[in-house]
């Protein structure tokens, strides 16, 4: 199944980039691109997302397209700076760093700049207010802020990873299946028996008291989802080897997107890295950055 037929088969997906330069914007241009003309898309962003450079290290970035008929949600100053034609739809109360929000509606096709809703509240807030509006709401996403991309906000989610994330091909492997792994983590059952309930941040600290705990041995470890977890992948792995670890909400993983250059210049070899990604996480991988130069 490819990206695209995975992505039909959810109501909601956030894109999350395991690190800067990774081609999440890329990822997002590519789906909005290749969705049905009949799968009415309503987008936003935990972020800042779409402007053509860089606000931190000053490097270009790729802006974002909307097309004719397209829901999004961004700042008044964005708004106003928009390149594209919309029909004004709302001005919320929900606060934003750069002013109220705007939900509008694409008229002609063009680009903007996407800023959304600065918490997982108010994120959820505006994706009700749009939900009979759309078929599928795309969330642009951000590994720093991966609260916001939790199970508890949408139902399918996409990770863009690459040479920036590790310009060491095995490391960045090992790294990315970590991740999928723990998004990965089995469905509690409901079953209280024999749990230990975490709620808050799961860190290497947290894990060790419990494999020192003779009385808590073999004990399934609940946690709310795999983005309260934070703890080193040698020190997880270890953990799991005596202890089953479940959660109380889990997103589905739709596939992985690549991005083999690094911000240095260094270049992975792309079919390599793709099917080893694929290979290590069973996942379907996708090199988008192919399809900046019409290779898609």
């Amino acid at each position: 199944m490819n990206l695209i037929d995975g992505l039909l088969q959810v109501r909601s997906c956030s894109l999350v980039g395991l690190e800067k330069n990774t081609g999440k914007t890329v990822t997002l241009n590519y789906l909005l691109r290749h969705l049905p003309d009949a799968c009415r898309v309503a987008v936003t962003s935990i972020g800042l997302d779409g402007e053509s450079r860089d606000q931190v290290v000053g490097t270009e970035k790729p802006e974002i397209t909307l097309r004719r008929g397209t829901l999004f949600a961004t700042t008044e100053k964005h708004y106003r700076q928009r390149k594209l034609v919309s029909e004004l739809l709302d001005v919320s109360d929900i606060p934003t760093a750069l002013g109220r929000l705007v939900t509008a509606r694409v008229l002609v096709d063009g680009k903007v700049i996407i800023a959304g809703p600065g918490s997982t509240e108010m994120l959820r807030r505006w994706m009700r207010g749009v939900e009979n509006e759309a078929d599928l709401i795309l969330v642009d996403g951000a590994l720093s802020r991966m609260s916001l991309a939790s199970p508890a906000v949408s139902e399918g989610m996409i990770l863009a990873t690459g040479a920036a994330y590790s310009a060491n091909m095995d490391t960045l492997v090992r790294r990315t299946a970590y991740v999928v792994h723990l998004i990965g983590l089995p469905l509690w059952d409901g079953n209280e028996e024999d749990c230990i309930s975490v709620t808050g941040a799961v860190t290497d600290r947290v894990l060790e008291k419990i494999l020192n705990d003779k009385e808590a041995k073999g004990k399934r470890l609940l946690i709310p989802d795999f983005t309260k977890v934070f703890a080193d992948a040698m020190v997880w792995h270890r953990f799991e080897q005596q202890h089953p670890v479940v959660v109380r909400q889990r997103s589905r993983l739709l596939g992985l997107t690549v991005n083999p250059t690094a911000p240095n210049g260094m270049v992975l070899d792309s079919d390599t890295l793709c099917r080893r990604l694929s290979d290590a996480t069973g996942l379907p991988v996708v090199d988008l950055m192919k399809g900046q130069n019409g290779d898609e």
